[in-house]
């Protein structure tokens, strides 16, 4: 039998435009969005996301078979679809998520249909997004899943995450129910329309959400190890056995606080990228470098501004918001002893200005001891600017696991 396509205002959000504030100079910078307030309640804790930007025309008419790893584990699995970017309607015609071997191919019997409002197939609005029904069965902890998505209809741009640093796989042709890799020829260095996963865990389990820049987007970590920076925190967290279980790695590679450009601004999108997804306990705001080394670049009063526009919600959406010291950067070909002065001002006010309710300080144990203004050799990708996979573990090293366990 034919699957029906739903449309269903319940499960089906448009998003809201943000604030004249969060706009960017740029032509091409997309609308901003900052409230998802119509979005259902969703119980359970977030364990992996990835932040929605535009990643050009996608074509109808294949199945983008998409690796993700987890953070917490739990059942009940839902998954978050995306078309924020988007200017026409998308139509998923299947989902199915399964437990993963090598390469992309699902676990025999373990790769399973999702539904939406008990359909196969949604069709989602341009700017909005979906959750599907709960999936039945357990999700383990810190594993690898494959969530399989069958686009039957679609024009214009699509939503996805540009730099996963996972390969994931696609294919002509609806093969989301396929156990097998044969249909999948195409690898990727993206996500595509997933925007995160959630499952019901534990009572009192809850998550972080990271939101960053290229450097918590793993830039510099190895693909296809999972050497970000948080996902080294997740090992410690479930090593840990603390409340913080789950963890959503919101970065964009290029972001800034202020100003749209490599997807939208973190005062823009913090709605709907954080304070949207289940289970959130805090937020880790690391950001700021990229509109530092920018021209013009803001000053630090207004980057501090931004951070305390920032922790104002967050507070206001009952969270607990960590603030993370920024990176040294001299090397990179854009530090300037002006720019340097700015990081210096923002830094302190992040130690010392008590907006925060924890702080992560990198800034201390990344820097070099010679020359405080440069990244610890050590640690260096080789840019002077993003950490390799020991400084991303030195990073999380650096996290009190306690402070991200606070109430509001």
């Amino acid at each position: 039998m034919r699957a029906r396509s739903v449309l269903l205002a319940a499960v089906l959000v448009p998003l809201v435009a943000a604030p004249a504030s969060a706009s960017s100079s740029s032509p091409s910078a997309a609308p901003s969005v900052t409230s998802v307030a119509a979005l259902p309640a969703s119980s359970g804790v977030v364990t992996w996301a990835a932040s929605a930007q535009q990643i050009g025309d996608i074509a109808a008419g294949q199945t983008f078979r998409q690796v993700v790893h987890t953070s917490v584990g739990g059942s009940s699995l839902r998954i978050r679809l995306s078309n924020a970017f988007g200017t026409a309607p998308v139509t998923f015609g299947h989902a199915y998520a399964g437990s993963r071997r090598p390469g992309s191919a699902a676990v025999q019997g373990a790769n399973r249909q999702l539904t939406f409002a008990g359909a196969a197939s949604v069709t989602v609005p341009a700017g909005g997004l979906v959750v599907s029904d709960p999936l039945p069965g357990r999700v383990a902890p810190l594993a690898d899943l494959l969530i399989s998505v069958y686009v039957s209809s679609a024009a214009g741009p699509g939503t996805g995450h540009g730099m996963a640093m996972q390969t994931s796989y696609l294919g002509p042709g609806d093969h989301a129910a396929d156990a097998g890799a044969a249909a999948f020829p195409q690898r990727t260095q993206s996500w595509f329309y997933l925007d995160s996963v959630s499952v019901a865990a534990p009572a009192k389990t809850g998550a972080v959400v990271v939101l960053g820049d290229s450097i918590t987007d793993g830039w510099h970590s190895t693909t296809d190890q999972n050497t970000r920076w948080p996902d080294y925190l997740a090992r410690r967290l479930a090593a840990a056995g603390t409340p913080v279980q789950g963890v959503a790695n919101e970065g964009i590679s290029g972001n800034r606080v202020l100003a749209d450009g490599a997807g939208q601004a973190a005062i823009g999108r913090l709605d709907r990228d954080v304070l949207s997804q289940p289970g959130v306990r805090t937020v880790i705001l690391f950001e700021g470098v990229n509109d530092i080394k920018a021209t013009p670049a803001p000053t630090a009063a207004d980057l501090i501004a931004g951070d305390q526009q920032i922790i104002d919600r967050a507070h206001r959406a009952g969270k607990c918001i960590v603030g993370a010291t920024i990176l040294p950067f001299r090397g990179w070909s854009e530090w300037t002893p002006s720019g340097e002065a700015v990081r210096q001002q923002v830094n302190a006010f992040i130690r010392t200005g008590r907006a925060f309710d924890a702080v992560i300080d990198f800034d201390g144990p990344m820097s070099n001891p010679y020359d405080p203004s440069e990244i610890f050799p050590p640690f260096d990708g080789g840019d002077r600017l993003h950490p390799n996979d020991k400084g991303m573990q030195a990073m999380a090293d650096t996290v009190n696991l306690a402070s991200l366990a606070c109430r509001r």
